[in-house]
């Protein structure tokens, strides 16, 4: 088994394991983006971290 965090496309849950507990489902490994002094998709980030701080 390898150690990497994976993600199962149909029911979202987080596991190490090679196919998910809950549903059998395909997972997908997660990795966290790459860093990059050009952010080019920044700005919809920043914009939809507001949004989403708004309606709470």
């Amino acid at each position: 088994m390898n150690m990497k965090m994976h993600k199962c496309q149909s029911c979202g849950i987080y596991t190490l394991e090679d196919k998910c507990p809950k549903c059998g489902g395909k997972l997908n490994v997660i990795y966290p983006p790459k860093f990059s002094i050009d952010d080019k998709y920044g700005k919809y980030r920043r914009i939809l971290k507001k949004e989403s701080r708004d309606q709470k």
